[in-house]
This record gives C-alpha cells, sequence and structure tokens, in this order.
C-alpha cells in the first residue's frame, strides 16, 4: 500500500497544486493509516471495507487525538481512495459512509488594542532586530497574513508607495492585501536601514531576513513573537496566529463587512469567517455584564 501512498503524494503536487505543508499534513496521517491496514492484513485497495476506516478512527480516539485531527485524517483519507478510484485501483471509496467526527469550535483568542499596542511598543529600539521585529509585527497585524506567508513574503509582492501586498494563501490562490499606514512606515525603514545591511548582495528575494541574511522560518517567527509578548508583559499564551484573529477582529467590531474580511483572510469559505462573528457577539455580552448596573 505504500507505493500507493508514493502516487498519491504525486498526485497532490501535480494534479491539486497543494502546498508542502498540506501534502505532509496528508502524509503523516496516511501513514499512520497504512500502518493500522497492514497491521490488519489488508495489503490491496479491495482488502479494505468502512469497518477499518471506522476502527482507525476508533484507534485514534482511543489515543485520545482530538476531533479536529481525526476529521483531517478521516478527509485524507477520503482524498486516498477517491485517487485509487480515479486511477482504476479501486472500485469503491470505503470512507464516503464515514461520518465525521464532531467538533466544537473554540472562540480564537486575540489581542485587545492595549494589547497589540504594548506588543509594537516592545520593537521600540534602533537595533536592527527591532526595526526588523517591528515591520513583521506591524505588517502581520496590519493585513492578518498566515505566518507562513509573512515569511514568504519577496520584496517585490510589497508595494509600499500603492499600499498593498500580494501573497500565495492556500490552493496556490494569490490575494492583495491592503497595507496601512503605520505598517507602511515601519517597513520603510526596515527596508531602507536593515534589509540592504543583512543582504548586501541584493540578491536574496525575501523581504524579512534573519540576521544569517537567509529567509526568516516560521519556527524563527514563533520564537519572535513569543519573546515580544514577554517583553510587553502580555500574559496570553500568544502565536502568530493571535494577530490574525485580532486583526479581524478589530476590523469586524470597527464596522467592516464579513465578505470584505473574508477576501483579506484568503478564507474560500464565509463560514471560515463567520466565528469572528462569534467572537464580537462574545464580547459585547462580557461588556455589557461588566458595566451595565443591571447587568
Amino acid at each position: 500500500m505504500n507505493d500507493f501512498l508514493d502516487l498519491f503524494i504525486s498526485y497532490l503536487t501535480v494534479e491539486k497544486g497543494l502546498s508542502e505543508n498540506t501534502r505532509n499534513a496528508y502524509s503523516h496521517d496516511l501513514v499512520r493509516y497504512l500502518d493500522f491496514l497492514e497491521k490488519s492484513d489488508r495489503m490491496k485497495p479491495c482488502d479494505i471495507c468502512s469497518s477499518d476506516v471506522a476502527a482507525f478512527l476508533a484507534t485514534l480516539q482511543a489515543a485520545r487525538i482530538g476531533a479536529r485531527s481525526r476529521a483531517r485524517s478521516l478527509s485524507a483519507i477520503r482524498m486516498f481512495h477517491k485517487f485509487l478510484m480515479i486511477e482504476n485501483y479501486a472500485e469503491s471509496n470505503p470512507a464516503t459512509i464515514i461520518e465525521a467526527p464532531r467538533m466544537v469550535r473554540k472562540l480564537p483568542q486575540f489581542l485587545d488594542g492595549r494589547e497589540v499596542d504594548a506588543l509594537l511598543a516592545a520593537c521600540e529600539g534602533e537595533r536592527g532586530e527591532d526595526r526588523r521585529d517591528g515591520a513583521m509585527l506591524e505588517l502581520l497585524y496590519a493585513t492578518g497574513v498566515r505566518v507562513s506567508e509573512l515569511v514568504h513574503l519577496k520584496v517585490r509582492e510589497v508595494n509600499l508607495d500603492a499600499g498593498y501586498l500580494l501573497t500565495m494563501g492556500k490552493g496556490s490562490k494569490e490575494r492583495l492585501v491592503p497595507i496601512g499606514e503605520a505598517a507602511r512606515h515601519r517597513c520603510g525603514i526596515y527596508l531602507a536601514t536593515v534589509r540592504p545591511l543583512l543582504d548586501p548582495s541584493g540578491k536574496n528575494p525575501y523581504l524579512f531576513l534573519s540576521r544569517l541574511g537567509t529567509a526568516m522560518s516560521r519556527q524563527a517567527f514563533w520564537y519572535l513573537i513569543k519573546k515580544r509578548a514577554s517583553q510587553a508583559a502580555i500574559r496570553k499564551n500568544i502565536s502568530p496566529h493571535t494577530l490574525r484573529h485580532s486583526f479581524a477582529t478589530h476590523l469586524l467590531e470597527n464596522g467592516a463587512d464579513l465578505r470584505s474580511v473574508q477576501v483579506m483572510l484568503g478564507h474560500a469559505d464565509l463560514s471560515s469567517t463567520q466565528i469572528y462573528t462569534h467572537v464580537t457577539r462574545e464580547r459585547l455580552k462580557r461588556l455589557h455584564q461588566q458595566i451595565h448596573p443591571r447587568g
């Protein structure tokens, strides 16, 4: 069955054009699934039935793997068996009738205005590191891009004069996102004073560089935001996605329409953006309870 997995990953790359992160996630889930099938003596696609898929998901639940991860595994399994049908390696998809685990959707954590100000103020300084970190955090909050999109931004994809950036999101979909004045200012200072020192030859295409002159990694940026949050005395356990959540929440709180926020976030489905309406409603309820004399 592992030979089919190699073909499937190639199919995801060539035919579907999925990102490396998505392919890696599918591969990780399917390796575990195929190991389970092998131990159950299911050696060929025609040997696999719906009860095998259900039994595999049950082992994940028994291992205390969350509903979201189990749903992702089922999605990978469904697509894998669909591929086997397309290529005539199987006649049916045993995962089709399996119901996805029900997920309780958690409201995303976000920073309030004062916390955002404190986080950005933690980057005030004349050092190159301060200017770069401030530019990255300001741009992330100004645009709501994903951390992978932020670290992969190229210099030519950011137009500070016109006030927008071009990014490649999930599913290899391009989108234009406006940049606010504060982010344009900080990015301009970084580009004029810091980046030339990190890339004297001007050959590195990426916007944000490490002190070694290489492209910033997601892991490095994760460490960066944790460090700056600690300096700002923010007690919340924040991540790069927290600023994306803050971006969307603050836009809606200040009157932006849901469709515009969806486009800026790069959500394929409006339902993914609607979670932020729940955030704003919950916040209004808490404010009412705290402030109203008969709350």
